[in-house]
């Protein structure tokens, strides 16, 4: 199934989303604050909490490696995405597999859904926002559960924007896969709402070719007893930054966010990840796992949970493990915690990144094994953590077929 590609002629809102405005209306980047003593200048935003948002890509300050969501960032290749003209039409895909609760619509800038999951905070996701002509809209609807699978192949080289709006009606249970592959020069924002009672799990998964370059924001809402499951996995591209963020805002709200990544020779693999505890009894589980070959083969992961003052009994943990499998491979892994009150169940975050188990190939090399074969048994499983999260079979198998082959790739730069 695939929907036409139309000029949109529906008009941006006119209002200024900015959570944090200085008086005097001057672009800002990471987002000045109020000084504690009342004094009138401003200081940097100190906490992940107060980052300045706007969907207005003119309220933000040219990007550089100062600025606290840039700084890991390889920039050179990122301009034309966050200062450049994008294109604005309704991009190609194809959608298979469709539920019939499942449905599948083209919606214009000024519809209810949009901005109804957050906003962006920084300059790329505000540019891909001031600048998208109509958002594709995915509804599930119904209690039996339903899927769809979007595939995006034919974006092309020229830099583009997009914008899709996922919605779970209360009580419904569905999966909503991406699978991207061909060219790419994209900045894009997702949202997710997940209704009350609903069931959401959204995978993306990303095997671009080799010259792509992919910044998305996905910005999720989970209401009362409901749950959502977000898995990112990435092998493929130049540079692919994605950064969600959950906004736990209703009771017995619970998210958990899963990704598997695959770094090798010259690739630039990001992700930002944020978890807003903003009501009681909510729960969240963060496990990214990533694996890096090869020389000038790059991770850089930051996980952010912030758990208020009304996260009254959160149930909260997040980890990041890599694993170096040669030289001149880097990994930067970032937990950051925020409590703000003293009564929760439980919080707690760990990062480690180093290099093979000797004892795990030892012991399989000691069973006949030779020491190629071990060390890809070894990567194996431990990606499988993640890609076993993902409820297709068909796709699972696909992704760990992919990790293997790139196992067993000789080392080739990157141009």
């Amino acid at each position: 199934m695939s929907l036409p590609a139309t000029s949109p002629t529906d008009t941006a809102p006119s209002a200024d989303d900015a959570t944090i405005t200085p008086p005097d209306g001057t672009p800002v980047q990471a987002g000045p604050v109020p000084r504690s003593d009342g004094g009138s200048s401003y200081v940097p935003v100190q906490t992940r909490s107060e980052r300045f948002a706007s969907t207005d890509v003119t309220r933000f300050e040219t990007v550089t490696n100062r600025d606290v969501a840039w700084k890991f960032s390889p920039l050179d290749k990122l301009t034309g995405l966050t200062a450049g003209a994008l294109d604005a039409s309704d991009w190609p895909f194809d959608a298979v597999d469709v539920g019939s609760d499942v449905a599948i619509e083209w919606i214009g800038r000024n519809d209810d859904r949009i901005g109804s999951a957050g906003i962006p905070e920084d300059r790329a996701a505000a540019n891909a926002w001031s600048t998208f002509g109509r958002a594709l809209a995915v509804t599930i609807g119904g209690e039996t559960p339903q899927s769809v699978t979007i595939t995006r192949s034919e974006l092309g080289s020229g830099a583009r924007a997009a914008h899709t709006v996922i919605t779970a009606r209360p009580h419904s249970v569905g999966t909503v896969y991406f699978e991207n592959t061909g060219s790419a020069l994209l900045s894009e924002n997702v949202e997710i709402v997940v209704g009350d009672g609903a069931d959401l799990t959204v995978v993306s998964v990303q095997q671009w070719d080799d010259d792509a370059v992919h910044l998305a924001s996905h910005f999720a809402r989970v209401g009362r007893d409901a749950r959502l499951r977000h898995i990112v996995v990435s092998l493929d591209g130049d540079v692919i930054r994605i950064n969600p963020s959950v906004h736990l805002d209703a009771p017995g709200g619970d998210a958990e966010l899963y990704g598997a990544y695959f770094s090798s020779a010259g690739q630039h693999i990001e992700q930002q990840v944020f978890v807003d505890h903003d009501a009681e009894n909510t729960r969240s589980r963060v496990t990214y796992k990533g694996a890096l070959q090869g020389t000038g083969a790059r991770s850089v992961w930051i996980g952010d949970v912030l758990i208020r003052r009304s996260g009254v009994a959160t149930d909260s943990y997040e980890q990041n493990r890599n694993l170096l499998l040669t030289d001149g491979a880097r990994a930067d892994s970032i937990p950051n915690l925020e409590i703000e009150t003293g009564d929760i169940a439980g919080a707690g975050h760990a990062s480690a990144s180093g290099r093979f188990d000797d004892e795990q190939l030892f012991y399989l090399q000691a069973r006949g094994i030779s020491e190629d074969i071990a060390r890809r048994l070894v990567v194996r499983g431990f990606l499988a953590e993640v890609v076993q999260k993902i409820p297709s079979p068909e796709l699972e198998a696909r992704l760990e077929a992919a990790i293997e082959a790139a196992l067993v790739s000789e080392e080739a730069p990157r141009s």
